[in-house]
């Protein structure tokens, strides 16, 4: 089979920036597609001093999967926790039902101390308390968390609504704490809201990012 040249210059690349090159339905040629996987940055809030940090918007049907990244959240209250709810655009109560577990391992700076366990303390059985994602934070200058929560297809009608998130923390006795949380809201009208808010204190800074998931 002979190769024919192709001039590059005069490929019009522009239509398909983000996308990806895949074979045809026909399998005999190329088109353009989305990326499959790829983060779709829609929203970012920063906190100030701030009683809760709400994500109000952008949370619907568009996406089967989205991640609220949050980074470098600093308390202004020592040895606290990150908690948070969710809503649906009717009600605004942040009370929605869940069911959660949750473990932790963690090791100070000195080396003495270690720990991996089930925190029975904070897992919910059909509660409606604002849920723990990690706790003990530190409030020193250079004290801080960072953590992914994912939500998956939040507007389905069907089915209850599943959560994960793995933050770290910078605890308040000098250690750091690596938190695994997962659970359901058991509820099959759609989430449309998330609200993070300390266990104590406000949310002194930090940033709070919204993804959605191709």
């Amino acid at each position: 089979m002979a190769l024919s040249k192709v001039d590059f210059n005069n490929i019009n690349v522009t239509p398909a920036a983000s996308k990806a090159l895949k074979w045809n339905s026909s399998a005999n040629g190329f088109e353009t597609g989305d990326l499959g996987g790829n983060m779709v940055l829609l929203s970012t809030t920063t906190a100030s001093s701030s009683a809760t940090i709400d994500i109000t918007s952008g949370i619907d049907s568009t996406y089967k999967e989205y991640i609220i990244k949050c980074i470098d959240i600093h308390p202004a209250t020592n040895d606290t926790a990150l908690t948070f709810q969710t809503d649906t655009g009717t009600n605004t109560s942040y009370n929605q039902t869940m069911t959660t577990t949750r473990f932790k391992a963690g090791q100070n700076e000195a080396g003495n101390y270690t720990v991996l366990g089930y925190e029975t303390g904070s897992d919910q059985a059909q509660g409606t308390s604002f849920q723990v994602l990690t706790q003990n934070v530190g409030n020193g200058n250079d004290e801080s968390l960072a953590g992914t929560l994912h939500i998956f297809e939040p507007s389905n009608t069907t089915f209850v609504k599943h959560f994960l998130a793995t933050f770290n923390t910078y605890q308040h006795g000098d250690a750091t704490y690596n938190d695994f949380t997962a659970g359901y809201f058991n509820t099959t009208t759609a989430i449309t809201r998330v609200r993070f808010k300390m266990a104590s204190g406000n949310i002194d800074a930090g940033t709070f990012k919204l993804y959605g998931i191709l």
